[in-house]
């Protein structure tokens, strides 16, 4: 118990700070602060109140901690099935009215105040009336645990949160509810001292899948800081880099200039052949970084009302002779959606995302779907093709700047990436879809 309890309060904060605002988040820290509440009172029962030397020490001590003690283990009694159950309704969300949705966790309140109003106290030997409580901890839990399994995963992006969840959230709380709840009640006491290897095997399995797979977005929001980080020193290192290149490339053209007429004053054709071409290498090295620094360099949004529906139509359009035999299928909601957008950017990252989805499927005889669905509060574009896909590697360093599985000196992997920034500047994002598909989200 000495090491799980503050295993279980790390885990409680690290879903608080990593957890982006989510509602699952919030009350998973719940359940695993709860926990580590019951693990500090049995730290406290088991370690520290019988370490005290006899004396003044004791007398000065023993009894606040004896009340902290009966305090940490009467809140982790109540509080894991309520924060259990709140998690699994956030978790698999249930369609309800917003008044029912907002008082539903005062009502799930009313057992544990009437316990704690018409039950005895806390003593050492019986911490709650186990016989009363389990009546409705044992359901809370019960409910659920069946709650989570039912729910299955219809897309691959949910399947790691999902798994996760069903081997290091739903067993140890299941053993927790038959070790702390059912076998008291039956007059089994103690048994709590064999929770802590469970939870143990459970932060492990937890902390595996997030750093492999991710869980509940947390994993890319760590992504998405990382991604953020290297985007701006790629883009103060091109901005220098720029500078620089422009102002030698000046000098070379100025000097260049100077030196063509004379070849041409002189009648010299061999060396004003290689004066052109000395001009042309110039005139090309600074396009080239300036092509490079346009695309990393800090974008400034100019919105302004468009039709996404039109502006998927045009876009499309303009790619036609890329899109030369590939069957390709625009769907659009009955509805015309307008949003506040920068047309120019929103059309420059969607035209990268086609492309590279026609340039997967261009001799292979495939399929490019485009479509714009509705969400709750966005709108959801989504271009899938029937190319074969990246792998988990390539999907991994995909966003990365200048990352490209491409050959060629034209390709300098920046596509996907403004892409990803300007859906950013949008307030939206990609999901962790599979190699077939790419979402990205702006607001409405």
């Amino acid at each position: 118990m000495l090491f799980v309890w503050p295993v279980l309060w790390a885990v409680a904060l690290f879903l608080l700070a990593a957890g982006s605002g989510s509602s699952a988040s919030r009350r998973l820290a719940a359940v695993s602060f709860f926990a580590g509440t019951g693990a500090l009172a049995a730290v406290l029962d088991l370690n520290i109140i019988p370490a005290l030397a006899d004396g003044a020490v004791r007398d000065r001590w023993e009894q606040p901690l004896y009340r902290l003690q009966a305090a940490a283990s009467v809140t982790s009694y109540y509080g894991v099935p309520y924060a259990f159950l709140l998690f699994a309704l956030a978790f698999r969300p249930v369609r309800m009215h917003p008044a029912l949705r907002r008082a539903l966790p005062i009502a799930l309140l009313a057992p544990i105040a009437l316990c704690l109003l018409l039950t005895p106290g806390y003593t050492e030997r019986y911490p709650i009336s186990f016989e009363v409580v389990v009546w409705w901890a044992a359901p809370y839990i019960l409910y659920g645990a069946a709650h989570i399994l039912l729910l299955r995963p219809r897309r691959s992006p949910l399947s790691p949160t999902y798994w996760i969840v069903c081997l290091a959230v739903v067993p140890p709380v299941l053993f927790l509810m038959v070790m702390s709840y059912v076998l008291p009640s039956l007059g089994m006491l103690r048994m709590w001292v064999y929770n802590a290897w469970v939870a143990s095997l459970a932060v492990a399995v937890f902390l595996i899948g997030l750093f492999s797979y991710g869980f509940m977005g947390i994993r890319l929001l760590v992504d998405r800081r990382r991604l953020d980080t290297t985007w701006r020193a790629v883009n103060a290192g091109t901005a220098i880099l720029n500078h620089a290149m422009k102002n030698d490339a000046g000098k070379l053209r100025l000097f260049g200039e100077k030196t063509k007429r004379y070849a041409e004053k002189t009648n010299q054709p061999e060396l004003l052949r290689d004066i052109e071409t000395m001009l042309s290498a110039s005139l090309h090295m600074q396009e080239m970084i300036a092509r490079v620094h346009r695309r990393t360099g800090d974008l400034e949004l100019r919105r302004t009302s468009v039709r996404l529906g039109e502006l998927l139509r045009d876009t499309l359009a303009a790619l036609e002779p890329q899109l030369d035999g590939i069957r390709t299928q625009l769907l659009l909601p009955a509805r015309e959606w307008r949003a506040e957008v920068d047309a120019a950017q929103l059309g420059e990252a969607l035209n990268n995302i086609v492309a590279n989805a026609a340039e997967a499927i261009k001799g292979r005889g495939g399929a490019l779907t485009v479509k714009l669905s509705e969400g709750r509060r966005e709108l959801v574009v989504e271009v899938a093709d029937t190319g074969p896909g990246m792998t988990r590697s390539q999907r991994a360093h995909a966003l990365e700047p200048f990352y490209t599985t491409k050959g060629g000196g034209t390709n300098f992997g920046l596509g996907l990436p403004y892409a990803y920034q300007v859906m950013r500047k949008h307030g939206g994002g990609r999901s962790r879809s599979g190699a077939r598909a790419v979402k990205v989200r702006a607001s409405i």
